[in-house]
């Protein structure tokens, strides 16, 4: 061997290693953190009765967007929300659902698929559904809790934002500054509507217009139809202003203001089932003095793990251009 390969060597191995760390995971199956993807299992954190009542917590924007990390993913908001109705509905001895919402909301068809899903899985089981608000449960965040039986909101859950939000980034100024510019070539005039490398014109700020005021339609008649609010409250509501839960129940937005514990109590209330019912949840990890306050499923989500922090930014960076059923000064990652 020469001498300039023997150099080369070391280099070459820990480029292959690395490149093995970052996709080897994928690429060839290897699972170096198996806790991270291990099935749902139940945990019983109060109770003795055979009837249960699953608590399942819909924590950040709501997406369908796996989030990537250097070590692991974890399912989006949609894919778990969906995995735990679903191992709910399975289960015979289960009579109630409580929903712990804490989000801003997130892009409007995830938002309205997650809604769907509970809508269809109260038609299929049955089974009472209670939705309870923590900090903030906004604009796609109220979406999802529209189908619930009853909802409750802490004293201090800002809730609201009843509208749609169409983001884009605009580079043109930027671009102007540079010296620089994007030619494009396109079948029709509207082909690049929104395109960021360039002013939007009157025209399609109108189009855009429509699109949002008929999604904004659809939210504010789904409110409407859940919770059977006059019209002239709607007009109030549909500014997409956000409110603290005492506002939000005089809207009739909610039914009450209480805690956590009390939305347990209306949950075995409407459903009729007995006082000592099990309370239960869904993780891939057991956790000492485990209790209802825990939104984490897997040991990664509390310890968290990510290369670069980019803080107040990773929303932007993150969420692609659309439509958003979002109160975006609440967005975190």
């Amino acid at each position: 061997m020469k001498y300039a390969d023997k150099v080369h060597l070391p280099f070459m191995m820990s480029l292959l290693l690395a490149l093995f760390f970052i996709h080897g995971c994928s690429l060839f199956k290897v699972n170096l953190f198996p806790n991270a993807s291990e099935p749902l299992k139940e945990f019983v954190l109060q109770g003795k009765a055979e009837e249960k009542i699953v608590v399942i917590t819909i924590k950040g924007t709501i997406s369908d967007y796996t989030p990537l990390n250097l070590m692991y993913s974890k399912p989006s908001v949609l894919q778990e929300t969906v995995s735990q109705l679903k191992l709910a509905e399975k289960d015979p001895d289960v009579k109630a659902v409580i929903l712990k919402i804490d989000s801003p909301g997130g892009s409007v068809t995830a938002s309205d698929m997650l809604y769907n899903e509970i809508l269809a899985f109260k038609e299929r089981t049955g089974i009472v559904v209670v939705s309870v608000m923590m900090d903030v449960a906004a604009s796609g965040g109220y979406y999802v809790a529209l189908p619930s039986d009853s909802i409750i909101a802490h004293p201090t859950t800002l809730t609201g934002s009843v509208g749609v939000i169409f983001m884009r980034p605009k580079f043109v100024g930027l671009m102007d500054k540079l010296g620089l510019r994007v030619d494009v070539s396109k079948s029709g005039k509207n082909k690049d509507m929104g395109s960021p490398f360039r002013h939007t014109s009157a025209e399609e700020e109108k189009m855009f217009q429509e699109i949002i005021n008929n999604l904004a339609a659809r939210f504010t008649s789904l409110v409407q139809k859940h919770r059977k609010i006059d019209y002239a409250v709607m007009s109030e509501i549909s500014t997409g202003k956000v409110m603290l839960a005492d506002e939000a129940l005089q809207y009739k937005m909610i039914d009450k203001i209480g805690y956590i514990n009390d939305a347990v109590a209306e949950a075995k209330n409407i459903s009729g089932i007995s006082p000592k019912a099990r309370l239960v949840v869904y993780r891939r990890t057991e956790y000492a003095n485990d209790n209802l306050y825990n939104n984490a499923t897997n040991e990664y989500e509390q310890k968290g793990s990510q290369l670069l922090n980019l803080g107040m930014f990773e929303p932007m960076i993150s969420m692609p251009p659309g439509f958003y059923y979002i109160w975006m000064p609440a967005v975190s990652e």
